[in-house]
């Protein structure tokens, strides 16, 4: 873990060689994976699993898990990481919920994780809609556990909060992405000290729930701008961290500019341990809500 910091001009037009062999993942099609693309399908949700061409939806699949996506599939923002469409979204569907809710029964879930694309249209920034889907999810399957992976809720976090508070337990769960300096080129509509403020308030008025966020690598960071970002999440209480390496999920999505070794991601596994985080997931397949159904235990 020794990187020298590439400039701005640099960073933009470099890109990683072969895709390593530890990143070739080949997508399973069983019957579980099979049974989960039909129920999704019929019950028309959305997942952040395809809309991210995520490397790990066959094996969740598989496992008959999904991270969800409400509020439709067209995003306020147009972040250069990402694939989702950006746009002008449709209003939020009432059917929404309930449509979730069938499907957590279907499928048999114990863990869902919800998601959701950035509503900069919406006053509450659609955390309402958060709490009606986790409400009519608890009263069809009343021993669900939730992981919300929320968005940064842009110029209204403290309605955002006050909000979901009555949908409590559930883990907080929100991405910082990348590193501060690379903002502007992969997260533009973001910002960095808005998405610490969130998790902050969020441990501040949820005292008893855990919080988690989530780090890419390899699009240019440097190891202190690392290490940075996993002290500043410590310091804003976040007690449970995703590392994970970037893929490219378009052609239209920014290039990678350096693939990290498997080592380096048990490096930083081990730190983040160090520095106090309760559960830990660094790999290079690892995602923000990947193997989430299991982050109610420490992942050693």
């Amino acid at each position: 873990m020794n990187h020298e910091r590439p400039n701005k001009m640099h960073i933009h037009g470099k890109k990683a060689g072969t895709l390593p062999p530890w990143l070739r993942k080949r997508l399973p099609a069983g019957g579980f994976f099979q049974h989960t693309q039909q129920v999704l399908s019929t019950l028309n949700l959305d997942t952040i699993c395809s809309h991210a061409n995520c490397p790990n939806r066959g094996e969740c699949w598989a496992r008959g898990t999904a991270t969800v996506l409400i509020l439709g599939n067209v995003c306020t923002r147009h972040c250069k990481f990402c694939s989702v469409a950006a746009g002008k979204p449709e209003p939020p569907d009432p059917t929404e919920p309930l449509r979730l809710a069938k499907m957590a029964k279907q499928m048999h879930l114990k863990y869902l994780v919800i998601t959701s694309v950035n509503r900069d249209d919406l006053p509450d920034g659609g955390a309402d809609h958060f709490r009606r889907c986790v409400d009519t999810v608890r009263r069809l399957c009343p021993d669900m556990k939730f992981e919300l992976l929320l968005p940064d809720f842009l110029n209204c976090q403290e309605e955002a909060i006050r909000i979901l508070e009555s949908s409590l337990p559930f883990v907080f769960a929100h991405n910082v992405e990348t590193v501060p300096s690379l903002y502007w080129l992969a997260r533009s509509g973001g910002d960095y000290e808005r998405s610490l403020n969130l998790l902050r308030m969020a441990k501040d008025v949820y005292t008893d729930v855990q919080t988690k966020s989530s780090i890419m690598l390899g699009l240019g960071e440097t190891d202190a701008e690392v290490e940075r970002v996993l002290n500043d999440l410590r310091d804003v209480g976040c007690d449970r961290l995703t590392i994970g390496q970037y893929l490219k999920p378009s052609k239209d999505s920014l290039d990678v500019v350096e693939y990290i070794h498997p080592d380096t991601f048990d490096d930083w596994k081990q730190k983040a341990f160090d520095l106090g985080f309760s559960w830990v997931c660094a790999s290079p397949f690892a995602r923000s809500s990947y193997l989430a159904e299991q982050s109610h235990e420490k992942e050693g």
